[in-house]
């Protein structure tokens, strides 16, 4: 499942900068005009994160940050405020209703798409926290003879690693998907493989997608800087984002 982001923003032009930004980067993407919108979807949706104006017409940023604060199922979602104002009071006013951070306009894209991964990073080391005490099966897990141990709704999974075709991540856990059609749903993020597998055959495309080359069947080059890929058994190509393909560009592409 892919990261939801929501982003409340009533100037449409920034708000489709942020939406096209984000959604190149491979986060869904919910967008609302004006406050009301942004709660409803956010009780809708309950997004991993919500990118909010505090300058809007009818209900302001401040108030939809007040509003889902009080609900249980929205009040623990990461919340970055954007605004073109920068007085302190207007950031000690966003802080104590519980802003996690300030982005102000003009913004940089780098400056955004670090807001973001520091907010999620954060939520996902707590996450980890709090079930680390819980997990009762080897929580290191382990790699040797060209084999992998897993553990998949506390069952040991044994999977032979140059079988797998690549990894998806989704939400906290990470599918990992076999050239046979089989997937395991295990609770490590995408960042754990980036560290646990051998860079020789496993590449990071993809915020949320890692590949083993070994499967690489062909790829081309799609828009904005960024790549398809195609593997083996896999019907739809993956992409290469921009910021990976920038990354890489050097020692692969």
């Amino acid at each position: 499942m892919m990261i939801k982001i929501l982003v409340v923003e009533d100037e449409k032009d920034i708000r489709e900068i942020i939406t096209t930004i984000l959604t190149e980067e491979g986060y869904k993407v919910f967008a609302a005009s004006n406050g009301a919108e942004g709660i409803s979807i956010a009780e809708q949706e309950t997004p991993d994160l919500i990118i909010c104006d505090i300058m809007m017409p009818g209900i302001d940023g401040y108030c939809v940050l007040e509003d889902l604060a009080k609900k249980p199922t929205t009040k623990s979602i990461p919340f970055i405020f954007l605004s073109a104002k920068v007085e302190k009071a207007d950031l000690r006013k966003g802080m104590e209703l519980g802003a996690d951070d300030y982005l102000f306009k003009p913004f940089d894209t780098e400056d955004l798409l670090k807001s973001i991964d520091a907010r999620l990073q954060r939520v996902e080391a707590l996450r980890a926290e709090i079930h680390k005490e819980g997990d009762k099966v080897n929580s290191e897990k382990m790699i040797a003879d060209g084999k992998l141990f897993i553990q998949e709704n506390g069952k040991p999974q044994l999977i032979r690693i140059k079988e797998i075709s690549h990894i998806i991540a989704e939400r906290q856990y990470t599918s990992i998907k076999l050239i046979n059609g089989k997937s395991y749903l295990v609770r490590k993020s995408i960042n754990y493989w980036e560290g646990m597998l051998s860079e020789k055959s496993f590449l990071r495309i993809h915020r949320s997608t890692i590949i083993n080359i070994e499967h690489l069947v062909k790829m081309e080059k799609w828009y904005n800087s960024s790549y398809l890929v195609y593997l083996q058994n896999l019907t739809q190509p993956l992409v290469i984002s921009k910021r990976y393909a920038s990354k890489i560009r050097g020692s692969f592409i």
